[in-house]
């Protein structure tokens, strides 16, 4: 059995295949009330989100998918890839509710799934009722990206292009999980919040094609990324969904400073910011981010 869906069942919740256009992809979903999509970054798959689900599963149906290329959705293709991008995750999720018979829903993510979110918020806004973004990539980070200062964490977007990065990450359980660890411990400011899951973290990601599945979103991203550091992207339409930001204080790699693009991102925005949480709030300060999401689906009517 698929570790990710082992992790379910050892939960007690729902793990399904959901046929898309293109291939499967596999969720896992628990609670009951509203539905809430959440949808997680790198390196990570659906189990990030097990102490958010937890608080609310007595009021929302939770549902948790794995992105194309992670988890137990996989990889589709065999070869490397550098077309699965923001707008085509941004179809399947699409896809998914459609397949779900799912008419509007409230978006939840961070990294990976916050640049999903505001491709699927410009792809369908209308399905959309409110957008909840744990810290928030956007195109006017711009040259900050690869300030001086910035140069020593934004390595690994380089280096997860390479031909070779799966074969050396994946060479040995030991290498996998260490590479794996490092992101988990160092983007986070409490250091210790993945550690009791490292091990299953390094079995899901040592599937076959799942580090390649994972390096494919850098691949794909690598051209956009490029763009927005050069200054050679415009700002685009601001999306006018009910927005929520939970920046974590203390994030490395997606530095809270940062949330001053925001306001011309999204024309309907409240932003806040955990103060003890760096990349992982909902997992670093699970309660303080559960209420800052209910108190958010309080405001926007979805109950």
């Amino acid at each position: 059995m698929h570790p990710a869906i082992r992790a379910a069942q050892a939960l007690g919740w729902q793990s399904a295949r959901v046929p898309v256009a293109g291939g499967c992809i596999h969720l896992v979903r628990t609670g009951e009330g509203p539905p809430l999509l959440l949808l997680h970054g790198w390196p990570e798959f659906w189990l990030t989100w097990r102490p958010l689900m937890q608080r609310l599963a007595s009021r929302y149906t939770l549902i948790a998918p794995d992105l194309r290329g992670f988890g137990a959705t996989g990889k589709w293709e065999r070869e490397p890839s550098s077309a699965i991008g923001p707008e085509v995750h941004a179809r399947h999720c699409l896809d998914l509710l459609d397949a779900l018979e799912i008419e509007r829903v409230v978006l939840i993510g961070h990294d990976i799934g916050a640049y999903v979110m505001q491709a699927m918020a410009r792809l369908a806004p209308a399905r959309i009722t409110g957008l909840f973004f744990f810290d928030c990539p956007h195109v006017l980070i711009g040259a900050r990206w690869a300030q001086p200062s910035q140069l020593a964490e934004i390595w690994y977007q380089s280096f997860n292009q390479l031909p070779i990065a799966a074969l050396l990450v994946g060479a040995s359980q030991l290498s996998c999980r260490a590479f794996l660890a490092h992101f988990l411990r160092h983007w986070a400011h409490r250091k210790d919040v993945f550690d009791d899951e490292l091990d299953l973290w390094t079995e899901v990601y040592r599937m076959e094609h799942n580090l390649e599945g994972g390096f494919d979103w850098y691949r794909s991203i690598a051209a956009a990324r490029l763009a927005v550091i050069e200054g050679r992207v415009q700002p685009p339409e601001p999306i006018t969904i009910p927005t929520r930001v939970l920046w974590g204080r203390h994030d490395p790699i997606l530095r809270a400073e940062w949330a001053d693009g925001l306001s011309a991102i999204f024309t309907d925005l409240e932003c806040s910011f955990a103060e003890d949480s760096g990349h992982f709030p909902f997992r670093e300060e699970p309660e303080l981010s559960a209420q800052a999401l209910l108190h958010f689906l309080a405001r926007i009517g979805w109950t």
